[in-house]
């Protein structure tokens, strides 16, 4: 049994940094709180959120994980549309994602 089924389930809204190379899905929303609910971004309001939904991390959107470094995972390369970016899982953890079925 995959101890991270969570983490593969299709339907599901979470986090892009829990996603691993290959999944594919739709953005469903941009969050000022990580999961841990602590804000991210800096002191003065300049927020990853809003600079992710500015370079086109908004609702609709769909979205695929193209490649991650390891160890560690970290930075993630994704694509949305017909642009791919490299974000830090940090970063990641802003964007919800709805999961598609592989």
């Amino acid at each position: 049994m995959d101890s991270c089924r969570t983490w593969h389930q299709t339907g599901a809204v979470q986090s892009l940094a829990r996603l691993r190379k290959g999944a594919k899905g739709i953005v469903y929303g941009i969050s000022d709180t990580g999961v841990a609910g602590t804000l991210i971004g800096d002191a003065l309001g300049s927020t990853i959120a809003r600079r992710l939904m500015e370079l086109g991390f908004i609702a609709g959107e769909r979205i695929e994980v193209i490649e991650e470094v390891r160890p560690g995972g970290d930075p993630i390369a994704v694509r949305i549309g017909s642009s791919i970016f490299a974000l830090r899982r940090r970063e990641a953890q802003a964007v919800l994602i709805q999961v598609e079925a592989p």
